[in-house]
């Protein structure tokens, strides 16, 4: 062995022996003989049959660069060479800016490969072998950098002379303007789906710059804003016996509970109004009398269904519903926001679709006018009798979404628009249909309210139809048809848009009533404690109800409302508070009451439309409860689902099951399957709850 490795070491100090040329030159043929027949070998690689490298199109400048590129790496020196060069980079990349950081300027030995050239056999050996796989390899650290590349960062220097084919002129001219960029720019539009690789100023080299719109879509910040308003508390009856509080037709806050457990998530808290929930489904209230009073009222008081030990009273008014024929003429004014937030599908062009199905419900005396208002205010459409469609529906068709939201000028030019149409008789309404975005005039709801305020002593109606979400403004909504003498709905679907303008659009509108107001006197002899369950933003002072200078809710033909207490008698076990230490007089009174007294005394105000003086109404309120109907019991669960997705304090241990039991047990016919839908939301609100 000892000699071997002797005889070893002297070959290696030998010099090397003199080149054969003649050798040389036969074994580089064979070498070239081999590689061209095992080339010839291969399949006959297609465009199909590469990899991709990005979802860009095929002719994007970088990546013609890159399969280019890759098609003259086919000797092991260029892609050993290559291989290392990228690799260099893109550790340059990725470690340089922490290196700075951390340690200041960094020198770099010199790691540029040496090559050799290969002899024939070795060189044939490897090819045969290893080139599909190192092609792979390479392809794959050129794919990351190509990738680096376009999402906003950059791209290896060594790249840049054989991407200088593919850029564009003014795009290397760019690049050459700014000498401290290291990204690249290869075409100057997005639509050709090229990349953007310029850095923003402010970047230093080996930082990612920001990635371009049409590559990554930023989301919209969430900018909804509902009224905000604490669950009603519980009243002791002998210290305060009366609740009054204004009439609520609206049905929006149902729509917008439906809508985001529909995309997946609770709704937020202050969006759960009660009270427009219950009122969303019909329920089968005794009609007036004939000759009488434009509404009915009725009550009735059943248990509990979260305790057993209080009472749930139901007051339920059913409007009257005038024939077709018997209506007056409409006035009718669309006041549409076409800001640059309506372009949606599910803003304008659902706007669009809901009031082309309300054209087919009006008759020929009825007038339409079309008001938009966006960057401006401007009528599109001048008062057309309804009867003249075609020139509606285009006018409604023209409708595109762009600019800021000017909604003061829109309110004021609607108004004015309102005014000329109106004549005595006849119903004049401004229907504003808007994603709620009022970011330009008035935009504050408490300027709003007065100029509303000021407005609608013209005699003209205003309702709110919102579309949309992501930032819908519900409390100036609410304002505007709060104090508009108007309406306000949701609608997310053409469905809603069926249920809203054209099943009820007879109550939507024409009112039957004004300020209507709700009071309820409550007997301490009888009643401990109450609390009235929803209706939070609809709460009057006691001494308005008395009073017709204070706005309140109206009421559309043939529509319904519903209000719910939640009653606790007196000596339950259910009383929340503590007896007064010096004030025993309602237990006193209770000992001595007879089973017949009342529970308590209803009252309602209202004024007939147009009229200044308001009537009453008054209705006892019996203490004895009854079975309670499936309209009883649904509004009863619907009333759980909503505090359930509020605050459930006052439920106890009642739960989602419960809620959805009780709620299935009382659909009843459900001509329309508004029940059944309510169940199955109920079903997604207990999974997204967990």
């Amino acid at each position: 062995m000892t000699d071997e490795l002797e005889r070893l070491r002297a070959g290696l100090k030998a010099p090397p022996p003199a080149a054969d040329p003649a050798a040389k030159a036969a074994a580089l043929a064979r070498a070239m003989e081999a590689f061209d027949g095992h080339q010839a070998g291969r399949p006959q690689e297609t465009a199909a049959d590469r990899r991709p490298m990005s979802d860009r199109p095929e002719g994007a400048g970088f990546l013609t660069g890159v399969r280019t590129m890759l098609s003259n790496l086919t000797t092991r020196q260029t892609l050993a060479a290559t291989a290392s060069v990228a690799a260099i980079c893109v550790a340059l990349i990725v470690v340089g800016p922490a290196l700075q950081r951390d340690a200041g300027p960094v020198s770099l030995p010199d790691t540029t490969p040496t090559l050799e050239p290969a002899k024939p056999e070795q060189m044939l050996q490897e090819e045969t072998v290893a080139q599909p796989l190192e092609k792979a390899a390479v392809a794959d650290e050129l794919s990351e950098t190509a990738t680096i590349a376009e999402g906003g960062g950059t791209a290896p220097a060594a790249s840049e002379p054989v991407m200088d084919a593919e850029i564009a002129p003014e795009a290397r001219l760019r690049r050459e303007q700014a000498p401290g960029s290291a990204a690249i720019e290869l075409d100057g539009s997005a639509a050709q789906g090229t990349l953007y690789g310029a850095e923003p100023q402010g970047f230093a080299v080996g930082q990612i710059a920001p990635a371009p719109a049409d590559v990554v879509a930023l989301p919209q910040p969430n900018t909804e804003a509902f009224p905000e308003a604490d669950q009603n508390p519980v009243k002791i009856a002998v210290e305060e016996p009366v609740s009054t509080f204004s009439i609520d037709v609206d049905t929006a806050a149902y729509t917008v509970v439906r809508s985001s457990l529909m995309a997946g998530y609770l709704p937020p808290a202050d969006a759960v109004r009660i009270e427009e929930m219950v009122n969303y489904f019909p329920y089968a209230y005794p009609a007036p009398e004939a000759g009488g009073a434009p509404f009915r009222p009725a009550v009735s008081l059943a248990a509990t269904p979260w305790n057993p030990d209080t009472r749930l009273l139901r007051i339920g008014i059913q409007g009257r519903q005038p024939a077709t024929e018997a209506r007056p003429a409409l006035n009718l004014v669309f006041l549409i926001d076409t800001s640059g937030s309506m372009e949606d599908p599910n803003k304008l062009p659902l706007l669009k679709q809901s009031f082309r199905l309300m054209l087919g419900e009006l008759r020929p005396e009825d007038q339409v006018a079309i008001v938009t208002y966006a960057g401006s205010a401007g009528q599109v459409l001048a008062p057309t009798p309804a009867s003249d469609t075609a020139t509606i529906l285009a006018a409604l068709d023209n409708l595109m979404a762009g600019g800021s939201t000017a909604g003061q000028e829109g309110l004021q030019q609607a108004y004015a628009v309102a005014e000329g149409m109106a004549s005595e008789g006849e119903v004049t309404r401004i229907l504003l249909a808007t994603d709620g975005d009022f970011n330009v005039g008035i935009s504050d709801p408490e300027e709003l309210t007065d100029f509303i305020a000021k407005k609608r002593e013209s005699g003209t109606y205003l309702s709110v139809l919102g579309f949309g979400r992501g930032n819908l403004d519900d409390a100036t909504m609410q304002a505007l048809a709060q104090n508009g003498n108007g309406t306000a709905a949701y609608i997310d679907t053409l469905s809603e848009a069926q249920k809203v303008l054209v099943d009820q659009l007879t109550g939507a509108l024409f009112p039957i009533a004004d300020d209507v107001k709700v009071q309820v006197e409550f007997n301490p002899a009888v009643v401990a404690e109450y609390r009235l369950i929803g209706y939070e933003t609809r709460v009057l002072a006691r001494e308005d109800f008395n009073n017709d200078k204070v706005d309140a809710g109206e009421i559309g033909a043939g529509l319904q409302v519903t209000a719910l207490y939640e009653v606790t008698p007196v000596g339950s076990p259910a009383v929340r508070s503590d007896p007064l230490r010096y004030q025993s007089a309602a237990s006193d009174v209770a000992e001595e009451a007879p089973e017949t007294m009342e529970l308590g005394f209803l009252k309602l105000r209202y004024k007939d439309p147009g009229a200044d003086t308001s009537q009453l109404i008054d209705l006892t309120i019996p203490t004895e409860p009854a079975a309670p109907d499936d309209d009883f019991r649904f509004a009863a669960a619907i009333a759980g689902m909503g505090q359930l997705l509020t605050d459930a304090k006052y439920v106890g241990d009642w739960g989602w099951d419960d809620a959805i039991a009780l709620a299935n047990g009382a659909k009843g016919a459900d001509e329309f399957g508004y029940r059944a839908e309510a169940v199955q939301l109920m079903r997604l609100a207990e999974s997204l709850s967990r």
